[in-house]
């Protein structure tokens, strides 16, 4: 019987795997295509994650802007992530199977994973990584991106080696990223806001297209399409951890997952080690423990809280609001955008955003939150 079974070969479930290695456990991650390159442009901020290494990085723009209505500089290190370097770092200490799950059993001593052809694997202790799948129609953040030659990025920023984590001017309701890549190549990405269900990418590709070709640009390079689903709640306990995007660890306001997902893979191998003499539910319930305290439970319903009224703001406002936003001392920023357990930081973020907004944007706030209530 193999010690631990994941299924999922993204990020996540690798990170958790590696970490589960280095403890001893043995571990077996199960991936549908594990030669497939990850084609997704990863990107996080420099503190959320210290101990990453230099070759996991692709490119750290010298300077990162956001735009509401005018331009902010963030003070924080953008980094965008070189895949091919972040896979290598996490592909340590475990066996890949190349399958996917069709279903789990769990027993008293351990769990029977079936996979599609027929196999079966023998474990304590089943996570699911696979990426999130919840039931209903729920918020989504969608985009459509094109990756193009550096010098035709110029005509969208105003320098090089600058990354806009947000444009939202000539904006309909959606905004623009541009991230540059490392290799004398930019991702310009149309992205919508969060919306229920999500904005369709093939819209999202022609705003793309029309932006480009207002500044005289085509696209003829990569593209990307990207859906992430945001407003997925607290996991139930159970037999199976859910982790990564599967497990609700998806910012529901920024959609940002990568540095939570890889930052967690450590406490939760940590609490599953520590707990595994006590057997496999003991250990299923560590894990769990260890994804979810209960400041981390509180902090993402404000996190959802904070979506769902964002996503009610006339288009209008949405420009203003994050230009308030970007006015917040960095340390209530980082709180919101990275403080996964910190209630307080997180509260005092929302209130001193809250006082800072115009009136229309304060009144919309107190509306939607009085039609809370009311229902």
């Amino acid at each position: 019987m193999t010690d631990v079974v994941i299924a999922g070969g993204g990020p996540a479930g690798r990170a958790l795997a590696r970490a589960c290695a280095r403890r001893g456990l043995e571990t077996i991650l199960v991936d549908p295509a594990p030669g497939r390159r990850w084609r997704a442009t990863y990107g996080l901020f420099a503190d959320e994650l210290p101990a990453l290494p230099g070759s996991a990085v692709a490119c750290a723009p010298s300077t990162t802007l956001a735009f509401g209505t005018r331009p902010h500089v963030l003070d924080r290190q953008y980094l965008v992530l070189n895949n091919d370097g972040l896979r290598r770092w996490l592909d340590r200490g475990y066996d890949v199977v190349a399958g996917t799950v069709a279903g789990v059993d769990h027993g008293g001593q351990g769990s029977s994973v079936r996979l599609e052809d027929g196999r079966t694997l023998a474990t304590g202790l089943y996570v699911d990584a696979s990426g999130a799948r919840p039931r209903g129609v729920r918020y989504e953040q969608t985009a459509f991106g094109a990756v193009l030659p550096a010098e035709d990025a110029l005509r969208l920023v105003d320098a090089p080696d600058t990354a806009v984590f947000m444009d939202w001017r000539e904006a309909e309701s959606g905004f623009l990223y541009v991230l540059p890549l490392g290799d004398g190549t930019v991702l310009v990405e149309e992205t919508s806001l969060a919306r229920r269900p999500g904005l369709p990418t093939d819209v999202l590709a022609a705003r793309l297209r029309a932006r480009l070709s207002a500044v005289g640009l085509t696209s003829r390079g990569r593209e990307e399409r990207v859906r992430i689903v945001l407003d997925v709640p607290v996991p139930r306990r159970g037999r199976t951890v859910p982790f990564g995007a599967a497990g609700a660890l998806v910012h529901p306001a920024t959609g940002y997952s990568v540095a939570t997902s890889i930052r967690l893979a450590e406490p939760v191998a940590d609490a599953v080690a520590q707990t595994w003499d006590r057997g496999p539910a003991a250990a299923a319930s560590a894990a769990h423990r260890a994804l979810w305290p209960s400041s981390a439970r509180a902090v993402h319903g404000l996190r959802r809280h904070g979506l769902r009224a964002l996503c009610g703001m006339p288009p209008e406002l949405v420009p203003v609001f994050f230009d308030r936003f970007f006015t917040l001392p960095i340390a209530h920023q980082r709180a919101f955008t990275s403080g996964r357990e910190d209630i307080s930081g997180t509260t005092e973020a929302m209130s001193a955003l809250f006082r800072l907004s115009p009136w229309p944007v304060r009144k919309h706030l107190i509306g939607w939150r009085a039609l809370r209530r009311s229902r």
